[in-house]
């Protein structure tokens, strides 16, 4: 069969604007069907067999059910990596490049470093690809994302140490020591949700996603009284938040006694980082 670049732009503007439509559409000819970049901007017809049409077909209703496309490519790129991603398990973001980025500049190479909720891995898989002597380890309360983190672990040669803890309900045993601890927890609002894209709140996982209107600072904080225990004298938090509650986390972890709490903001001038010393 003869298929068209029109033909799988016009199917995806039924459903996207056409500058979405086109971003998606040079993604399904190029890196799904291997479509070279000269032919599609050429508009060339690709022919496809039967099997291939099939599964041209597949990919279209997936992106017409607003699946996002990480999903239907099975994999998400962050720092230069590619990283396993699949339902169940949240997308990487680029805010959290950046946040990596900033950790990069700052922490030891051969630091103890825990990622709390780990998801896909990428924050704890990145700091372990660049900083081979650190002793990275990562938490996470699902079986799914653990599964998923652990394969990326294994496929990007890191060597990450995966645990499966509820951050809030786990006690430490007075054994542990770190000298970070980061954190992308939930920090979505329920009141949030009206305004998200159907791409996010369709298919992502609601657990890695949302808090209640009433306390959304609940991981943030959790995880700070964890870091009394945990953290050396010293020691450094470093948090992704939800940029409406920048300086009420940055309060909230001074009351608790840490020091040189500040707020630095995106590549978007967002306020979305918290940097905290214990």
């Amino acid at each position: 069969m003869s298929v068209t670049v029109s033909y799988i732009r016009h199917r995806l503007q039924e459903c996207y604007s056409r500058q979405e439509a086109a971003a998606l559409s040079k993604i399904v000819c190029c890196e799904l069907l291997g479509q070279s970049t000269v032919d599609y901007y050429l508009g060339k017809d690709m022919i496809l067999s039967s099997n291939v049409e099939q599964e041209l077909e597949s990919i279209l209703s997936r992106l017409c059910n607003f699946e996002p496309v990480q999903y239907v490519q099975g994999f998400a790129r962050f720092l230069g990596r590619t990283f396993r991603v699949k339902p169940g398990v949240l997308i990487p973001r680029p805010e959290t490049e950046e946040l990596v980025e900033r950790m990069l500049k700052q922490v030891s190479p051969t630091a103890r470093i825990l990622d709390v909720g780990t998801g896909s891995g990428c924050i704890a898989v990145s700091l372990s690809c660049e900083l081979p002597e650190a002793d990275v380890r990562a938490w996470d309360v699902s079986d799914e994302a653990l599964a998923v983190a652990r394969g990326n672990n294994d496929s990007l040669g890191a060597s990450v140490r995966f645990e499966q803890h509820d951050v809030l309900t786990y006690q430490p045993d007075g054994r542990e020591c770190y000298d970070v601890i980061v954190s992308n927890p939930p920090y979505v609002t329920e009141a949030e949700q009206a305004d998200m894209e159907r791409n996010v709140l369709d298919w992502e996982p609601a657990l890695a996603l949302f808090v209640p209107d009433n306390d959304p600072l609940r991981f943030y904080r959790r995880i700070a009284q964890l870091g009394i225990d945990l953290l050396v004298p010293g020691g450094k938090l470093y948090f992704e938040i939800n940029r409406a509650f920048g300086p009420d986390t940055v309060e909230m972890l001074r009351q608790m006694g840490y020091s040189e709490a500040f707020v630095e903001q995106d590549i978007s001038g967002n306020d979305r980082f918290v940097i905290a010393k214990k």
